[in-house]
């Protein structure tokens, strides 16, 4: 895999998808992107996988876009935002349990990506925060769609409107969090919950996680419609601004 920065690994018959870019806080690139989307994707018919889990690893979940990857990206092709719309595509068209193991920062599609797993443990360090405005950009993946379904209006106002980030009591007191543990115990609960889920009856468990979701085309539906805005607000006045000033930071 492209750097070794996305380690797919299966126990028994669990997927566990592992980020692991430590130097750069597990920033994503978009040959990240392509290779957990194939991860997902080719778990779908293969009747040996029955859950799958993405973690970080230890005091890290993820820290986004790798912001320079994707303005290298953006400069050189249109439709730079491709590989992450296929990773959220991937995620929801997905029809097997998602389990998210956080154990520190979990930032923009971070914390997106939660919305689209079935279960979510987090360690007691772990933060979430999707802060697309503080780039004069909005929510990707569904997050306009899913977050107030999950957490209620105000508080997805807060985190998306006005960039604020949760704690991990805060997470689960909203609704998308289902168990905080202590930091470097996330993956080996998660490997719990997968068992236990891997014991139950696979089309009873399909059918039912089918019914409680939203449907995959109104998902997609979504994913689409922020996408066509959000390369709108890439064009825009404040996003230049703002990802200059991020250019001239870097700089220093």
């Amino acid at each position: 895999m492209p750097n070794g920065n996305i380690i797919v690994t299966e126990e028994r018959a669990t997927r566990v998808i592992t980020l692991r870019r430590p130097s750069k806080k597990n920033a994503i690139t978009q040959d990240m992107y392509r290779e957990m989307s194939r991860a997902i994707d080719t778990a779908q018919n293969n009747p040996d996988i029955r859950c799958m889990i993405i973690t970080g690893g230890s005091g890290v979940f993820t820290a986004g876009d790798d912001l320079d990857d994707f303005l290298k990206a953006d400069a050189s092709r249109p439709e730079t935002l491709s590989d992450g719309a296929r990773f959220l595509y991937s995620l929801a068209l997905n029809a097997k349990p998602i389990i998210a193991a956080v154990d520190g920062a979990s930032i923009g599609v971070g914390t997106v990506m939660l919305f689209h797993c079935d279960y979510v443990l987090a360690s007691n360090a772990a933060t979430f925060s999707a802060p697309y405005i503080n780039l004069g950009l909005i929510p990707i993946g569904a997050a306009s769609l899913l977050m107030p379904r999950t957490m209620g209006y105000q508080r997805a106002f807060a985190m998306l409107v006005m960039g604020r980030s949760f704690t991990a009591d805060e997470a689960q007191a909203a609704g998308f969090v289902n168990t905080v543990v202590s930091p470097g115990h996330t993956e080996v609960e998660a490997r719990k919950v997968a068992r236990e889920i891997c014991k139950l009856p696979a089309e009873a468990v399909a059918t039912s996680r089918k019914l409680l979701r939203a449907a995959p085309e109104e998902l997609t539906r979504r994913i689409d419609q922020e996408g066509h805005l959000f390369g709108e607000r890439l064009k825009s006045d404040e996003a230049v601004a703002a990802f200059k000033t991020f250019a001239n930071r870097k700089k220093r």
